[in-house]
């Protein structure tokens, strides 16, 4: 299968695209998010990484066929996980937060949680493949990110917010001048995932009570997740808002406990730690 086929993408205007690969049928399947800026352009997240990213977003052209215009590209992770960093290893500049860097550079499948079933592929990228071979091919980040960092890609910027609690290296990039948000899965419209290794729920509410901060200062007006759909400031509070207040009750904490328990074990079962 082309990279054409199994990516698809719709332009949200300002340079922005949203771009997800059509055959991963999951609820893990992560959204791509490519901004375009004057002097710099940036992909988030990269998805599976199962066809060429970069191919893709050549073909269709967008980041425009000027043939003048050579900006660089940059893929940035907003966290390790298998689902967002896994095309990674197809780009020459990769960011991620200094938390996560060896988790990448060592290949390490248990950190990036690497969970794919031959069912949430609609339909196998290449003959014979199967989602039992499937794993995140170690990258070099060549961009080691710090909370505060920003991004400039000419005529806008985008700073690094430090958000741990769903991995340790989470991050989400904000575009203070308009007032965006990407989110990766520090929040998206869904339930919360804080049971994953090198999850922590003390760390995931203190980024939850910040994210209720920037909606209480008017700093986001838009949100474009890892996950599901994009949504705006208000749904931001309220789902923030849901976890902090749900997160520390006895209940919460015995079925995150559970369920840290059983993904270890499956995660390490599936993924011993090795380089890849």
């Amino acid at each position: 299968m082309s990279a054409a086929d199994w990516y698809a993408h719709k332009s949200l205007g300002d340079g922005l695209f949203w771009i997800q690969e059509r055959f991963y049928q999951s609820d893990n399947r992560a959204n791509i998010w490519l901004l375009r800026g004057s002097h710099q352009d940036v992909v988030i997240d990269t998805g599976l990484g199962l066809r060429s990213l970069p191919d893709y977003i050549d073909a269709k052209g967008l980041l425009g066929k000027d043939p003048q215009r050579k900006n660089p590209l940059l893929a940035v992770a907003t966290h390790a996980h298998f689902d967002h960093s896994g095309g990674l290893h197809q780009f020459q500049q990769v960011g991620v937060h200094s938390a996560e860097v060896d988790a990448l550079a060592n290949g390490d499948n248990f950190e990036t949680v690497t969970w794919l079933s031959d069912r949430e592929i609609a339909e196998a990228p290449s003959p014979g493949w199967r989602a039992r071979h499937y794993k995140v091919k170690a990258v070099q980040p060549t961009h080691i990110l710090q909370e505060g960092d920003v991004i400039n890609l000419g005529d806008r910027q985008l700073t690094v917010l430090h958000m741990p609690g769903h991995s340790r290296g989470s991050i989400c990039l904000h575009d203070r001048d308009n007032k965006l948000l990407f989110s990766g899965d520090v929040v998206y419209d869904g339930a919360m995932i804080d049971w994953l290794p090198y999850s922590h729920v003390s760390d995931y509410i203190s980024s939850c009570e910040r994210l209720v901060g920037l909606v209480d200062s008017e700093q986001v007006d838009q949100v474009l997740p890892g996950h599901y759909n994009t949504f705006g400031a208000k749904r931001l509070h309220r789902i923030a808002s849901t976890y902090i207040s749900r997160a520390g009750t006895c209940p919460a904490k015995v079925s995150t406990f559970a369920w840290s328990t059983l993904a270890g074990v499956a995660l390490r079962a599936c993924n011993p730690r090795s380089v890849c």
